[in-house]
């Protein structure tokens, strides 16, 4: 009875640090949020850089499960590449090792006071209140790792289970045990804590310690290879990858396991600092090795996998560099104007082909698009609020005010475009098919839609003011009349596509005010910078 006590609270105890580890990790990344995704699209150019990130990065939201979700995450929204993802995703295994320095070295000790503080710091009414959480997390997880040792502390007097565990194990039943384990929790953190909490305790040998650790490297990446089932063919590559380059890691490190493993036990070192630092060192090499052959690693997967698909090209992310005087910031916002309204008609003209036909292809590209503009949005909110830096006087004031404004409703075209692509959604999650007639209306608005579109383009490619008239009245007519033929069709009781329709009349017609005043406002930038010029 004792015993089952005693495993009760280890249990419970366990449940509490992964609870902990949880919410710390989700806190992290809810105040970070997309500045550091944006932060990793840009920086991950460079291999080793994309290292660095991944173990920075992994380091502060102690998951390396949680980085190599964003990584498959943003190689699915298209935000980055495959090739820049490997990087990232060999750096996250360096990063999860700081849970075991933190535990070998006896730094949960803090816990408490860091409980305190992040409690402390929720209730003060200022901006460092948003740490309040993420910091009582940190504590919670070391306190709770505190509490596993205190709870299992009484194991290490039972005699017949200490004599096993520190009896040399089959290297390979080990690391399969901590694969598997690592598997069911979702986080390799939780099986190095423990496996240091055992050492530590004199419960566990560093023999049988290690393998468990290194096979938790191949468990953690279950958590990618779930988020990628839904994902593109991009992402999967990077989860698999992920995969790849972890049981790599484990074949490299297998022989030295057999043939030195039980030399481990020889050093006079605390064995929890011990294995901290062969967790460590396993990473690290691993990772130099598989870095300094990432382009042969890169071109196996692409053989095996298929080479990278790209099914559009991606809009690039704006940076800002406070060296650049305000002209040239000016001609690259008119610039990567006009890209981001022709990204905006070919991600509409998907969308609306998206709605008109059934193909999954088709509706997975408009998705991507739509989420790449979605990224892009708070990238160039990000930009302006440091552009404006560049602005010398109240002339340059306004020309970026006016361009501001141009993205802002460039931003909100985009917004009503994923408001037409949510009628797909529900047409869709409901498993409604449009009849014939409703798909012709949508061909017809989208055609009208799309010459609204290319008024705007052409009149910028040619730099004179744009002419929408025409066409802003043959749609609204257009829009006036289907309006019309949507009052027959949603009496009948027989045709639930009408409902589905009527949204994306409405849509369609905020779509079309959105297009008319931006038109508007490029033609009173360019009247304005006109007549400037005769003066």
């Amino acid at each position: 009875m004792e015993y089952l006590e005693v495993l009760m609270a280890g249990l419970t105890a366990i449940i509490l640090f992964v609870f902990g580890l949880e919410h710390f990790s989700a806190e992290i990344e809810r105040i970070t949020g997309d500045r550091f995704r944006g932060f990793i699209a840009r920086a991950t150019r460079i291999p080793a850089i994309g290292v660095l990130i991944g173990a920075l990065v992994t380091a502060v939201i102690q998951s390396s499960s949680a980085t190599s979700v964003i990584a498959v995450g943003l190689v699915n929204g298209g935000v980055l590449s495959f090739q820049n993802s490997v990087g990232v995703i060999f750096g996250a295994n360096v990063g999860t090792t700081i849970t075991a320095q933190l535990v070998a070295f006896k730094l949960t000790a803090f816990a408490p006071v860091i409980i305190i503080l992040g409690f402390a710091l929720s209730f003060v009414r200022s901006r460092i209140s948003i740490f309040g959480k993420s910091i009582f997390y940190f504590g919670f997880v070391f306190f709770s790792l505190n509490l596993i040792s205190a709870t299992l502390g009484p194991l290490k007097d039972e005699p017949v289970l200490r004599d096993y565990l520190v009896q040399p194990q089959n290297v390979l039943l080990a690391v399969l045990a901590g694969c598997l384990f690592t598997a069911i929790v979702q986080s390799s953190s939780v099986t190095t804590g423990l496996a240091i909490i055992f050492t530590q305790q004199g419960l566990l040998s560093l023999d049988n310690a290690l393998p468990l650790v290194i096979g938790a490297n191949i468990g953690t990446t279950v958590t990618a290879l779930i988020a990628m089932v839904n994902m593109d063919f991009n992402a999967k590559k990077t989860a698999m990858s992920h995969l790849l380059f972890n049981v790599g890691g484990v074949v490299i490190a297998l022989p030295f396991l057999v043939v030195f493993g039980d030399m481990l036990n020889d050093f006079d070192i605390d064995p929890a600092v011990m294995l901290a630092n062969a967790h460590l060192a396993f990473n690290l090499v691993t990772t130099l090795i598989f870095l300094a052959f990432i382009k042969p690693f890169t071109r196996m997967v692409d053989r095996i996998f298929g080479k990278e698909k790209v099914e559009f090209e991606r809009l690039a992310i704006p940076t800002f560099d406070d060296q650049t005087a305000y002209k040239r910031v000016r001609a690259d916002l008119r610039r990567n104007r006009n890209e981001l309204l022709a990204f905006l008609r070919e991600t509409y003209s998907m969308v609306t082909l998206s709605i008109e036909s059934g193909y999954r292809s088709i509706y997975e590209t408009a998705t991507k698009r739509v989420e790449h503009v979605a990224f892009l949005e708070k990238e160039y909110v990000a930009y302006f609020s440091k552009a404006v830096t560049t602005v010398v006087d109240e002339k340059e004031s306004r020309s970026l005010l006016e361009l501001n404004t141009q993205f802002d409703y460039l931003f909100q075209v985009y917004d009503s475009i994923d408001d037409i692509f949510n009628t797909k959604r529900v047409l869709t999650t409901n498993y409604v098919e449009l009849k014939g007639d409703i798909l012709l209306m949508v061909r017809e608005v989208s055609n009208e839609t799309l010459a609204l579109f290319d008024d705007i383009s052409k009149s910028l490619l040619k730099g004179r003011r744009p002419d929408v008239s025409e066409h802003g009245r043959e749609l609204r007519a257009l829009l006036d009349s289907i309006d019309r033929d949507m009052l027959r069709l949603l009496a009948q009781s027989d045709r639930p596509d009408a409902g589905a329709m009527s949204n994306f009349v409405s849509y369609s017609r905020r779509l079309q005010d959105k297009l008319m005043n931006l038109a508007a406002l490029i033609d009173a930038e360019m009247a304005s910078s006109k007549s400037s010029k005769r003066h």
